[in-house]
């Protein structure tokens, strides 16, 4: 087992105790979160948690561990130092194992429910506890809402935790502060590569929230960052940078001999964000691919977005393809892949004749078919600005 002095191996556990600077680099990080002894005379869980995962590691990579405790037990630089010690390692951390033996007269583990309590809705959490450890039932409960990995035993705890971890991915300097969670995820990926590629550089960035998809996968998440800006010489630390799946849109239409005249088919679907004169959206037919769906195919999800929100279905071919922006550059990284489609007159008689309700109902998605004019999406302040933009880029 490494510590943090060490030349490190291909495939090993390093050990970060309190008050030590983490490695730099990683494949994956665990923060061993749970009650620590407060006397000499109580054995720490630890050591123990400690050998069963240089068993259990199998890599490939390094497994940073950070343990909130000294080799010998206690904290090494007071109360202040070892909370700020503790909330970096907690932000860096891939995923946060809470096992919680509590006794409440040696281990009562207080602390420890703070802890829980600031990170259960984070989807890094995993929970085990012994079946008699009193006071656990809350805990418990908010794993099992959160989706939470919950065991029995500490090797079951640490399995899950590796589990979430495997297979890691490699990073360094202030790409360790994006978790492996988020990581994970192409848009993450794509607007650090844009930023990297202009010449700017990542100096930190710490995860202010997440929002889950139906696999307790993030699929909106924000983050507090400081980019080094190098053509203006400064480092830019005020911003939050929102970021959600790819969205694919579809831009279905019938040629007019005026284009004012040309028909057009949105959706119209109740967004809690409207501010529209009936509070429904009124947008393209489309949406993005839920994370850890499989590789990302804007064309695919083009395709399956049309079919699920009017109820028309076609062969891929038929798209023509737009390429991909921003659309909203000041607000969030995701990216618009639009695609357009000529119907025919069948098909849009189809459309307008036939079944309007449409949508995913278990997503709480309600989408009604709706058909007006490209000249007519000018006089509407219920079309957004970037819907009017795509359906002219499309229509161009």
């Amino acid at each position: 087992m490494s510590t943090v002095s060490t030349v490190y191996e291909p495939t090993e556990v390093a050990v970060v105790y309190a008050g030590q600077e983490p490695p730099d680099w990683w494949d994956a990080a665990l923060f061993l979160a749970g009650p620590t002894p407060r006397s000499p005379d109580v054995a720490s869980w630890r050591p123990v948690a400690l050998k069963l995962l240089d068993e259990l590691w199998q890599g490939p990579g390094r497994l940073a561990v950070f343990v909130p405790e000294t080799e010998t037990g206690g904290m090494p630089h007071g109360w202040d130092a070892q909370v700020g010690w503790e909330d970096a390692c907690l932000h860096l951390s891939d995923a946060i194992v809470f096992w919680v033996p509590r006794d409440l007269a040696t281990l009562p583990g207080f602390t420890t429910n703070v802890e829980w309590g600031r990170w259960e809705g984070s989807g890094r959490v995993v929970l085990g506890a012994p079946a008699d450890a009193p006071g656990l039932r809350y805990l418990r409960h908010y794993a099992e809402v959160h989706g939470a990995p919950v065991a029995g035993t500490l090797a079951g705890t640490l399995a899950a935790a590796l589990a979430a971890v495997t297979p890691g991915q490699r990073r360094a300097g202030a790409h360790r502060q994006l978790p492996l969670p988020l990581w994970r995820d192409a848009g993450v990926r794509t607007w650090l590569a844009a930023q990297e590629a202009a010449g700017n550089r990542l100096r930190s960035a710490r995860v202010a929230w997440t929002w889950p998809g139906p696999d307790q996968r993030p699929f909106f998440w924000a983050a507090h960052v400081a980019v080094e800006v190098t053509a203006e010489g400064r480092v830019k630390d005020t911003e939050v940078v929102l970021g959600r799946p790819d969205v694919s849109a579809v831009v279905a239409y019938l040629p007019a001999a005026r284009p004012a005249d040309t028909r057009v088919v949105l959706v119209r679907e109740f967004r809690s964000s409207a501010v529209t004169t009936d509070g429904y959206v009124h947008e393209l037919p489309g949406g993005s691919t839920r994370p850890g769906a499989g590789p990302l195919d804007p064309l695919a999800t083009a395709v399956a977005e049309l079919a699920e929100e009017t109820g028309l279905r076609v062969d891929p071919a038929r798209l023509r393809a737009h390429g991909a922006r921003q659309v909203a550059a000041t607000l969030s990284a995701h990216r618009l892949h639009l695609f357009s489609l000529e119907l025919t007159e069948a098909e849009l008689t189809a459309l307008a004749d036939g079944p309007r309700e449409h949508g995913v109902t278990a997503d709480g998605e309600h989408t009604t078919v709706e058909i007006t004019t490209y000249g007519a999406l000018f006089d509407t302040a219920d079309v957004d600005w970037s819907t009017l933009a795509l359906v002219a880029a499309a229509l161009r």
